[in-house]
C-alpha cells in the first residue's frame, strides 16, 4: 500500500492526463484545539475521459466526496492518504468536505500556544507533500493551478495567505468568540507546496518598495510577544536591496502582488519560500545578543527565500529530481546578490568557510548522492534537503557561471524566465539556454559534475632544484573507491612568503607573491608555469576558493602554516588552510590534538565571525570524538581552560568574546568552571561590555546543570524569569543535560517514549541528553537506541523522527561498540524506511570517521 508515498511515475501519468484550474479551499478555524473543518473544491479536466486518478489528503476525516455532483462513499475511496476518483469526465469538479488536524511538528498546519499570553498562532508548513494535510490537492509541483482561500477564524486574528489580505466580514459568535470570515482573491497559477496560511493574533509592521510594475506592500509579522525584539527597519532594508537586484538581474518584475515575512514559532528550518508569503523561523527574531555570523545568515536567508520567487516559484521543477537546482541556484543567487548588493561584501568568504564545508562533509557520508539526484518518490526527496542539494549544488553551479561567463550566464537566465514563466521545466531546459547563450556544450560538465557523487582531492607534487626552485610541479588528483570520478576544475595556486615582523608588529606575516590560475583535469595535471619558480614558504592549492575539491599541503607548507597560525592577514587563505588541517584530521593524517592546537593558537584576534564559529565547533567535534580516549581528559580540560583565557582576552564587547564565552560555557566539564558560570551568572564577576542577558543567563545554566551543579529547584528558578516558549525549551534542555542516570531516563521517557511533545521540544531534550562528559550514563542507551527505531520511526512524522533517530544517538561515545551495534542494526534492517535507513547510516559514518581518527591520534 502507498501509505503517504507517492511515487515519481505516478505523478507523471497523473500529469499526463489532468490539467488543474482552480482550487477553492474553504476553512473554519474554530472548531476546536485540536481540529479544523476543511472544504476543498478541484476544477480540472482530463484528457482521457473514463479514466481513474486519485487526489491526495491526509484527513482524521472525510465527511463527504463528490464527484460531478455524485456522491461517494468516503468508506469506500478514502485510504492510505488517498481519495479515489473513478470514471472522470472530460471536465471535473470535485469537493472534498473533511476534518483536518493541526499539528505540533512543523508540517502541514502547525499550532502553537504562546505561554506568556495564552494566544494561538498558526502557519503553515507544505513542502514536500503537505499541503494534502490542510485541503485535498494533487500534491505534485507540475500540476500548477490557481488557489482561492476563504477562511473563519477569530475576529481578532490576522490572516495571511499568498494573496493579498482582504478586509474580514463579521461571522458571528461561537463558544463565545467573535468570529470573521476572511474571502481571498485567487492566486496566479503556482504549485500547491509554495500555497500558505497563516493565522493569530500576529503584530505587523508595513512598508512597500518600488518594483518594476509598480509598488509593492511589504509586511513584517511575529508575535506579540516577540514584538519588542524585532527590528522590521534591517529586514525591511535587506528585502528592498534584494529586489532591486534580482529584478535587475533577471529582467524581470516581481511576479506576485505583495510580499510578506512571517517569523513563527516551532519552525523546522530556516525559511520557506511561500509566494508572498514567506515564513522564517523564529530564533531570526533577536531577543539576546547574537553572533555577527547569525546576523549575516539571517540576510542571506531573506535573500534566499526572494530569490525563490523567481526561480522555483514563477519558473518551477516539474518533479523533486530538480530540487537541487531550486535550491543550489537559490544559494548562489542570495550570495551573489549579498557581496554585491549589501554590506556583506565577502559574502562569498562565508559561503566557502561554512557552507562548503557542510558540502564537503555531506559528501563523504555513506548517504551521498549526485547532486541531481534520482528521487523516485516522496521518501528518497524528504531526505535530500541536506548539505548536497544546498551547498554542494551551489558550488558547482558557482563554477558553471565562471565556465560560461556571468553575462553569458545571466542572458539565459533572463530567456529561461521570459520562455517558462508559470511554468515547470527540468534542468535540461536550464541547460539549453546557457548552452545557446555562451556557445559551450555542457552535456560533458553535467555528466562529471551533477551526476556523480563525492568529492576529489588536490594534491601538489613537486621537485626542487639545488637553486630552491620547481624542477617539476604538478597537481594530482584523487578520488574514493566508492565514487571514483575524476572532474575538470579552475583552481587558483597562491606562493606565500614570510615576511618578518617590523618593530612593533604582532609577528610575521604570511604575503602572497605569486599567484597562477590554472585547469586541472585527470589523475595529474603538469603546470609548467610553476617550473622554475621559487619554492615559496607556504603553497596553496585552491587559492581564492574557485574549486570544490578538498586540498592538502604539502610538508614545507605544513610547517610553515602551524609555525604561524595568525599569519595571515585575510580571513580567505586562513580559513583555506584551516580547513585543510580540518580534512586531514578527519581523514586520519593529522592527529586531533595537533588540530585542536592549531586553531587555538589561530583564535587569538580572529573578526571573520561565521569562520570564527565554524572553528570552534570543529575544534569541539575534534576533542570530543576525534581524540584517542586515553587523551581526551588533557584535550578537553585543554580546550576549555583556552576558551575562558581566549573569551577573557578578547576586545571588550566583540564578537569573538561573546563566541568565545558560549563556546566556552557550552563545552566546559571542568568542575572547576563552576564558580566561574556562577560569579558571571550572579554578576559577582563580569567580562568588559560583556550584558549577561536572557539567553547568555540559560547558556550557563545549561553549562551549570551539565557539571552537576544546578537542580531543579534552580532551573525552575530561571523558567520563572523567562517563562516563554523558548525558556520552555531551554529549561528542558538544562534538565536533559544533568549527569544522572534519572536525568538521562527522564529525557528518553518523555521524547523516545511518548510521542506528544513539539519538533522544537524534542530537539532541546535531544541535545540535552547527548551532552554527557560522565560517558557511562551513555552506554546503557546503545541497546536501548537501536532496540526502539523501528516502532519509534513508524509513529512519527518525517520531522520528528529525524529528531529522535539522529538526536538520541549516543555519539559521544565514539567507540566500536556504538559502530558494531549500528553496523549490525543495518545490516538486519536494510528494507525498512529510506529516511530512517538513510539517519542510522550518517550516524555510523560519523563514528567510523572518529575510530580512524582516534587511532592517528593515539600514534601522536
Amino acid at each position: 500500500m502507498p501509505g503517504k508515498n507517492l511515487t515519481r511515475d505516478e505523478a507523471a501519468s497523473r500529469a499526463g492526463i489532468l490539467r488543474v484550474d482552480a482550487y477553492d479551499v474553504r476553512l473554519d478555524l474554530t472548531t476546536g484545539p485540536e481540529n479544523f473543518h476543511t472544504v476543498t473544491t478541484v476544477a480540472f479536466t482530463c484528457s482521457e475521459p473514463g479514466a481513474d486518478t486519485f487526489i491526495d489528503l491526509i484527513a482524521d476525516s472525510v465527511e463527504k466526496v463528490t464527484l460531478n455532483g455524485v456522491d461517494l462513499d468516503p468508506a469506500e475511496v478514502f485510504a492510505d492518504s488517498r481519495i479515489a476518483l473513478p470514471g472522470l469526465a472530460a471536465e471535473n469538479e470535485l469537493t472534498v468536505d473533511a476534518t483536518g488536524r493541526y499539528t505540533n511538528t512543523g508540517e502541514g498546519l502547525h499550532r502553537f500556544v504562546d505561554p506568556v499570553d495564552n494566544e494561538v498562532y498558526l502557519y503553515t508548513q507544505f513542502e514536500v507533500p503537505d499541503s494534502r494535510r490542510m485541503y485535498a490537492v494533487f500534491e505534485q509541483p507540475d500540476l500548477k493551478a490557481s488557489f482561492r482561500f476563504t477562511v473563519t477564524a477569530p475576529a481578532h486574528w490576522k490572516v495571511i495567505s499568498n494573496s493579498p489580505t482582504p478586509a474580514p466580514q463579521a461571522a458571528g459568535v461561537a463558544d463565545g468568540v467573535e468570529r470573521a470570515t476572511w474571502s481571498f482573491e485567487p492566486t496566479q497559477r503556482i504549485s500547491s507546496y509554495i500555497t500558505a496560511l497563516i493565522a493569530g493574533p500576529y503584530d505587523e509592521v508595513r512598508d512597500e518598495v518600488q518594483t518594476r510594475k509598480g509598488v509593492v506592500p511589504l509586511g513584517v509579522y511575529c508575535r506579540k510577544s516577540l514584538t519588542q525584539y524585532l527590528d522590521a527597519d534591517n529586514i525591511f532594508d535587506c528585502t528592498k536591496k534584494g529586489f532591486a537586484f534580482f529584478e535587475a538581474e533577471f529582467d524581470q518584475p516581481y511576479p506576485f502582488e505583495k510580499y510578506d515575512q512571517i517569523f513563527t514559532p516551532e519552525y523546522n528550518m530556516g525559511a520557506m519560500e511561500n509566494a508572498g508569503a514567506v515564513t522564517f523561523v523564529e530564533v531570526y527574531v533577536f531577543r539576546s545578543k547574537v553572533s555577527e555570523a547569525k546576523i549575516e545568515r539571517r540576510a542571506l536567508t531573506i535573500l534566499h527565500e526572494l530569490a525563490h520567487m523567481w526561480f522555483g516559484n514563477l519558473v518551477t521543477m516539474k518533479w523533486w529530481d530538480d530540487l537541487w537546482l531550486n535550491e543550489s541556484f537559490a544559494e548562489w543567487a542570495s550570495t551573489t546578490c549579498q557581496a554585491e548588493a549589501t554590506e556583506w561584501t565577502s559574502a562569498w568568504t562565508t559561503f566557502g568557510t561554512a557552507e562548503k564545508a557542510w558540502a564537503y562533509t555531506q559528501d563523504q557520508l555513506s548517504s551521498t548522492h549526485p547532486i541531481a539526484a534520482d528521487m523516485r518518490h516522496l521518501e528518497d526527496v524528504e531526505v535530500n534537503f541536506d548539505g548536497i542539494t544546498y551547498a554542494k549544488g551551489a558550488s558547482v553551479l558557482k563554477q558553471l557561471v565562471a565556465y560560461v561567463g556571468r553575462e553569458p550566464f545571466v542572458a539565459a537566465l533572463r530567456e529561461y524566465f521570459r520562455k517558462h514563466a508559470w511554468g515547470n521545466t527540468t534542468l535540461s531546459d536550464l541547460l539549453g539556454e546557457l548552452e545557446k547563450a555562451s556557445g559551450r556544450e555542457l552535456t560533458e560538465w553535467s555528466k562529471l559534475w551533477l551526476e556523480t557523487a563525492g568529492v576529489n582531492t588536490l594534491r601538489p607534487v613537486f621537485e626542487v632544484d639545488a637553486d630552491g626552485r620547481y624542477s617539476s610541479f604538478a597537481i594530482t588528483q584523487t578520488a574514493t573507491e566508492e565514487h571514483p570520478t575524476l572532474r575538470p576544475h579552475r583552481i587558483g595556486i597562491g606562493r606565500y612568503a614570510v615576511r618578518r615582523a617590523e618593530a612593533g608588529a604582532a609577528g610575521d606575516v604570511l604575503e602572497r607573491v605569486g599567484y597562477d590560475e590554472v585547469d586541472i583535469s585527470g589523475a595529474r595535471t603538469d603546470l609548467a608555469e610553476l617550473v622554475g619558480q621559487e619554492q615559496p614558504d607556504l603553497l596553496l592549492v585552491n587559492d581564492d576558493d574557485l574549486a570544490y575539491g578538498k586540498i592538502r599541503l604539502d610538508e614545507r607548507s605544513l610547517a610553515t602554516a602551524l609555525s604561524l597560525p595568525r599569519g595571515f592577514q585575510d580571513s580567505l587563505p586562513r580559513s583555506l588552510v584551516l580547513g585543510a588541517t580540518w580534512d586531514m584530521t578527519r581523514d586520519g593524517e593529522m592527529p586531533a590534538r595537533d588540530f585542536v592546537r592549531f586553531v587555538l593558537e589561530s583564535m587569538p584576534g580572529e573578526t571573520d565571525s561565521t569562520l570564527l564559529r565554524v572553528l570552534l565547533g570543529q575544534v569541539s567535534t575534534a576533542a570530543r570524538l576525534y581524540t584517542a580516549p586515553e587523551h581526551r581528559a588533557e584535550v578537553s580540560a585543554l580546550l576549555s581552560s583556552s576558551l575562558r583565557s581566549l573569551a577573557e582576552t578578547a576586545e571588550a564587547g566583540s564578537d569573538a568574546q561573546f563566541q568565545l564565552v558560549e563556546a566556552w560555557a557550552g563545552t566546559t566539564s571542568d568542575p572547576a568552571d563552576e564558580a566561574r558560570l556562577r560569579a558571571l551568572l550572579s554578576g559577582a564577576e563580569s567580562l568588559p561590555e560583556l550584558t549577561v542577558d536572557t539567553e547568555l543567563r540559560w547558556t550557563f545554566i545549561k553549562a551549570l546543570a551539565a557539571l552537576g551543579a544546578a537542580d531543579d529547584v534552580e532551573i525552575a528558578a530561571e523558567l520563572d524569569r523567562d517563562p516563554t516558549a523558548t525558556g520552555k525549551e531551554r529549561a528542558a534542555e538544562a534538565l536533559a543535560a544533568r549527569p544522572t542516570a534519572e536525568a538521562k531516563a527522564d529525557a528518553w521517557a518523555k521524547a523516545v517514549e511518548r510521542n506528544d511533545l513539539s519538533n522544537q521540544m524534542v530537539e532541546a531534550i535531544s541535545a540535552g541528553f547527548r551532552r554527557s562528559a560522565d560517558l557511562s550514563l551513555l552506554e546503557p542507551y546503545v541497546e536501548k537506541y537501536h532496540a526502539m527505531l523501528v516502532d519509534a520511526w513508524a509513529e512519527r512524522s518525517v520531522a520528528i523522527g529525524e529528531r529522535v533517530v539522529g538526536g538520541f544517538y549516543p555519539f559521544s561515545l565514539a567507540s566500536q561498540q556504538l559502530k558494531d551495534a549500528s553496523d549490525a542494526w543495518l545490516a538486519a534492517n536494510a528494507d525498512e524506511a529510506p529516511g530512517l535507513v538513510r539517519t542510522v547510516a550518517e550516524n555510523r559514518d560519523t563514528i567510523a570517521r572518529a575510530l580512524v581518527a582516534q587511532e592517528r591520534d593515539r600514534r601522536g
